[in-house]
């Protein structure tokens, strides 16, 4: 399996939009465990890509990689045309700003009001902000986008699972990034907070403009945020195609994913 099962290939539309985030050649082993064997992938600007892979296909090692949590045996990264191991800290800690991620577990500060958890990433990165009111009005911006600025003075142990992973999002919103990185942000909740996340996060790329990377086991989630997904089966691209055309293959490794 060094090759995708390119079901059908990227669309003409995707491949004319610059490339933002390029993996290339990834690969990643804990001792005798070979995780990522050559893992391969291409972004385009302003595209919902989806990868779906069982546990242990890794997919979250690959996510480690690209947000730097784990450094790699070998492969590039290149993130809007840099390649990320070649920077220094500073560079490296603008690079960040480009891009939001949002945790499976949102990973909301407990200590913190709702508020207090989205002025954190403007007073850590934009430090010179000039007033205290220019951080109200973003903090209302991005709770507005998705729909809880009621829920501003709150702390994260008032808010449903559903809410917390809205305000989550609306804190990776406040910097406005260029590429959102999801990972399973339907994982938990329930059918209706699960369609009301799927939701949102097409209204996010459609208002925001986002290019994104979605990690999912969840087939509905798949079908209605991608544009294209890639199928990752031990450690490497196994198939790739639109959720049309990867849902009616015949193929019994990719049909498993979509029973």
């Amino acid at each position: 399996m060094d090759t995708p099962h390119n079901i059908t290939p990227p669309s003409t539309s995707s491949t004319e939009r610059p490339v933002v985030l390029e993996i290339t050649d990834l690969r990643k082993s804990f001792g005798d465990n070979h995780v990522l064997n050559g893992f391969n992938l291409k972004l385009f600007e302003g595209e919902n890509l989806v990868i779906m892979g069982k546990s242990g296909s890794g997919k979250s090692v690959m996510i480690k990689c690209l947000v730097g949590l784990l450094q790699a045996d070998s492969g590039t990264i290149k993130i809007r045309g840099q390649e990320i191991n070649t920077l220094d800290q500073t560079d490296l800690d603008t690079l960040h700003t480009q891009i939001g991620f949002l945790f499976q577990g949102s990973a909301l500060y407990d200590s913190m009001t709702v508020r207090e958890n989205l002025e954190f990433p403007l007073r850590r990165h934009k430090s010179k902000l000039e007033t205290s009111a220019t951080i109200d009005q973003l903090v209302e911006a991005a709770l507005k986008s998705v729909g809880l600025l009621k829920a501003i003075d709150l702390m994260p142990s008032e808010l449903s699972g559903g809410m917390q992973r809205r305000i989550a999002l609306a804190r990776t919103l406040i910097l406005k990034p260029k590429i959102i990185l999801y990972d399973e942000p339907t994982s938990g909740l329930d059918p209706i907070t699960s369609k009301e996340i799927i939701e949102l996060m097409r209204h996010v790329q459609q208002e925001y403009q986002t290019s994104s990377l979605i990690i999912t086991h969840d087939v509905d989630c798949a079908r209605v945020v991608s544009e294209r997904i890639i199928l990752l089966v031990d450690g490497v691209n196994y198939a790739e195609g639109t959720f049309k055309d990867l849902s009616a293959a015949t193929d019994q490794q990719v049909k498993a994913f979509f029973k």
